[in-house]
């Protein structure tokens, strides 16, 4: 088989049971990894934090956006700008909220664009190496491509259930490993980032 129908198969298989979670257990879970996160995540001044808008089964994020946002981080949501990119617009309190694709919601065209130093980053499954899935159309590989071309490298922490977690995940010369995992279990960091 190969890596991307390996990839194909495994994402199918860990949102089947993502989606199979009790809809009060997930919203219980997200509540665990709010506290763990906004215990754990220390920021350094003028942290700018790009989170998700939930979509479907995922882990709801905003109680550890709004947590952060408390500690003093500046917060941002990703847009789909063409079928290849995505960039991050700030998200201010009150700001009113639109359509930003791929069923999200984000700020709209008159936030400004930023770029995060910090990024909480959506995914389908996740291994020990912090390795991940993601929904398949690379939109968070190329994002963080291009911060790096700025000389920006990002925190990335994923966030996912406990029950994403799988033995390996194939990964290929693109790939960026993730620098944390977060679950209600607590943040995890990857053995790139921990030395082991």
């Amino acid at each position: 088989m190969s890596e991307k129908k390996l990839k194909s198969e495994i994402r199918r298989t860990v949102l089947a049971a993502r989606d199979a979670l009790d809809a009060q257990w997930r919203i219980e879970a997200s509540l665990a990894i709010d506290t763990a996160g906004a215990e754990a995540i220390v920021l350094n001044k003028g942290a700018v934090i790009s989170g998700f808008w939930p979509i479907r089964s995922e882990v709801d994020v905003r109680p550890l956006m709004f947590s952060l946002r408390e500690k003093g981080a500046r917060l941002c949501l990703p847009t789909i700008v063409d079928k290849t990119t995505i960039v991050f617009r700030e998200l201010l309190r009150g700001a009113p909220m639109v359509d930003t694709g791929f069923g999200t919601a984000g700020p709209g065209p008159e936030a400004a664009i930023v770029d995060p130093t910090v990024m909480l980053v959506p995914l389908a499954a996740f291994d020990r190496r912090g390795h991940r899935i993601g929904y398949g159309a690379g939109y968070y590989d190329r994002a963080i491509a291009n911060l790096r071309k700025k000389g920006i490298e990002p925190l990335l922490i994923g966030v996912a259930f406990e029950a994403q977690e799988v033995e390996q995940i194939p990964s290929e010369a693109h790939d960026v490993a993730l620098s944390a995992v977060l679950t209600e279990r607590g943040l995890r960091l990857m053995p790139e980032v921990s030395g082991s």
